[in-house]
């Protein structure tokens, strides 16, 4: 069983970074994407970055293109995304997902599992 478990949120001021984490757990994820989406209050869960497991190829939205990077540690078994330059439009609960797609996929309805999810909140 597949168990996504997010970390490392809070409260942050404007122009400042955060590192979340995803702890990935329950079997080989090597033919795995990894993702983060994040969703805030009142609107639709949306597409952040999407990390191959295998080879490490990355795509990111174009709305944190340049300030968020996505990452994974196979030793670790652990999925990043490290945020810089956060603005308060960035604030939104963040998620982390698993999917066998064959491709960097943007589609939530692409991944399998997800995480409970971890709160960023960013101060103007």
């Amino acid at each position: 069983q597949v168990h996504l478990v997010e970390s490392g949120g809070g409260l942050v001021q404007a122009g400042g970074s955060l590192r979340l984490s995803c702890a990935a757990s329950g079997r080989n994820f090597n033919n795995y994407i990894m993702g983060w989406f994040r969703q805030a209050p009142g609107k639709e869960r949306e597409f952040v970055a999407v990390i191959s497991w295998s080879d490490g190829n990355t795509v990111r939205a174009d709305s944190v293109r340049g300030r968020f990077t996505i990452s994974r540690d196979k030793a670790k078994n652990t999925v990043y995304l490290q945020m810089n330059s956060l603005k308060p439009e960035d604030t939104a609960a963040y998620y982390c997902a698993a999917g066998q797609s064959g491709f960097l996929s943007r589609k939530r309805g692409e991944y399998d599992y997800w995480g409970q999810g971890t709160q960023v909140t960013v101060s103007s």
